[in-house]
């Protein structure tokens, strides 16, 4: 059976992986990327008129709409939604908090979320089938590091509507499920102070951060038809640093 997969974040270094590992002859994806969708060039060529790709800045409701109802006229029902971006962790005090960042990160991760779901999980619970995964974090699980307030709001936001959508649309057939990692080693980092990343990976069990292969196959799993009696659970990938 072919699947469609709407992933926004899809040119992020967990969205590439992950495609590479469940993308196969037949299916559909729908992309949702920034100004990378090139890295997405050979997915394109390889599968001609089955990847529709669309550069569209999720902190915008308008252009998020837009988005959704270019999708709904254009493409095919999703059978799949993934939805992994996130603007990168700024370390700051709360005193400091900025709040128009805040509104930006908060609108790419939660308001965007809830109306591609609005928009989908009705017509995928008419037909019967369908899996949602959230790229959640293991700084909203326990006690989280110092200095990310604002991206701790958004990420526990982000984890509240999974578990309602989670218990709303399990009659229907559909899954949704979060994926935790702890620091993972990405271009997510970029903004993120080599110290911290250092001390991370000192402090783990394992004695290293988490990195995109240790990630993405939990993430097929969730997605997969074996994994259809698994909802509203947050997997934490970290290691051993978070133990729930």
């Amino acid at each position: 059976m072919s699947n469609v997969y709407l992933v926004t974040g899809a040119t992020s270094d967990v969205g590439l992986a992950l495609l590479r590992r469940i993308f196969r002859p037949g299916d559909t994806l729908i992309a949702q990327g920034g100004k990378n969708l090139s890295l997405l060039a050979d997915l394109c060529r390889e599968n001609p008129g089955r990847v529709h790709t669309y550069s569209v800045d999720l902190s915008d409701d308008t252009a998020t709409r837009l988005f959704i109802t270019d999708v709904l006229a254009g493409c095919p029902l999703p059978t799949h939604i993934i939805h992994l971006p996130a603007l990168r962790v700024v370390n700051t005090r709360f005193k400091s908090f900025d709040e128009a960042r805040f509104e930006e990160d908060f609108s790419v991760q939660v308001r965007s979320a809830i109306l591609i779901c609005r928009a989908f999980l009705p017509k995928m619970a008419k037909a019967g089938r369908g899996r949602v995964l959230f790229m959640q974090s293991s700084y909203a699980l326990g006690a989280p590091p110092k200095n990310v307030s604002a991206y701790v709001v958004a990420k526990s936001a982000l984890g509240g509507l999974a578990k309602s959508l989670a218990v709303e649309y399990a009659a229907s057939g559909i899954t949704v499920n979060m994926v935790a990692p702890c620091m993972m080693e990405t271009r997510f980092l970029a903004d993120t102070p080599d110290l911290i990343v250092q001390a991370a990976a000192a402090s783990n069990p394992m004695g290293r951060n988490a990195r995109v292969e240790d990630v993405v196959p939990a993430m097929e799993f969730l997605l997969s038809e074996e994994a259809g009696f698994i909802t509203g659970v947050t997997l934490p990938i970290t290691g051993g640093s978070v133990i729930l």
